[in-house]
């Protein structure tokens, strides 16, 4: 039986996926601090395969945080690969589309160059650098993008919890993304598990793209909601400290390589979130 690790085992995707994985170990931040490198290397002993889910992902802190941001996004990676290298276990490590800039307009495949735009971004890029550099030939890096899930906040609790105090909500029509159920992609980390997880770069998010708008509009319409009520505005109306990327669309011609098919469309994994109660009616 294969031995896994799951780091950040109590957030939003670390929840789904010691669900997913009910034999693996799951670690809090309480009981494991990835910036503790001697920490990593006693308490991962004895694994086969670490999948770290635990990230600083406050990203406009971040932007006046920025040594925080790198000590857990950063430094965290590496002491984590560096404790896989030492016992012979395979890293999965969990990133972001944060690492573009968010200019492209077709997909990002997953060898494209890293030019992150904001802290956040930086110290995340940095991170899939140094986990990299420190177990080369057992390191898989997941990028993912705009989650959701069961457990902590998300753009569709957001939006259903606005719908119940307004009768309007403005949500932007110039950043295009791939909404990405937490279910979804601790699954699709299941399987890459179970295809020995192969060292590279995966793109680990739901098919299709939207725009934050069309996001919002779906959320209302599953809800049971007007989706009229959804005006549109741009990125201009919210100004905040640190940029999004624009274009967040990633390419998954990676898992072809190891036999794994892409994610699902977002719309049928939305649709499947809400059939499942993971959102609570707005009122």
């Amino acid at each position: 039986m294969t031995r896994v690790a799951v780091v950040g085992a109590n957030g939003m995707l670390g929840s789904d996926l010691v669900a997913a994985l009910p034999d693996a170990t799951g670690f809090t931040r309480a009981e494991l601090d990835v910036t503790d490198r001697e920490a990593a290397l006693v308490v991962l002993r004895g694994f086969d395969v670490i999948v770290n889910c635990t990230a600083w992902n406050r990203v406009d802190d971040a932007q006046t945080q920025e040594a925080d941001a790198f000590a857990v996004n950063a430094d965290g990676p590496e002491h984590l690969a560096n404790a896989a290298r030492m016992t012979g276990a395979r890293l999965i490590h969990v990133s972001t589309d944060y690492v573009f800039d968010g200019t492209a307009t077709q997909p990002y495949p997953e060898d494209a160059p890293r030019h992150p735009v904001s802290a956040y971004g930086r110290s995340k890029a940095a991170g899939e650098e140094r986990a990299v550099a420190a177990n080369p030939n057992a390191t898989a890096i997941v990028r993912t993008a705009w989650l959701y899930g069961a457990n902590g906040p998300s753009f569709p609790k957001t939006m259903l919890q606005l719908a119940g105090a307004r009768e309007t909500v403005a949500v932007v029509t110039d950043q295009v993304g791939q909404p990405t159920w937490t279910v979804d992609l601790a699954e699709q980390i299941v399987r890459l598990i179970g295809a020995g997880v192969p060292a590279g770069i995966f793109h680990g998010t739901n098919a299709g793209a939207v725009t934050w708008f069309g996001f919002a509009r779906e959320v209302f319409r599953l809800a049971g909601l007007d989706p009229e009520r959804v005006l549109p505005t741009d990125s201009a109306a919210f100004v905040r400290p640190a940029p999004r990327p624009a274009f967040s669309v990633l390419g998954h011609e990676a898992w072809a390589s190891v036999g794994i098919p892409p994610m699902r469309r977002w719309e049928d994994a939305l649709a499947a979130a809400f059939a499942a109660g993971v959102f609570e009616p707005a009122g």
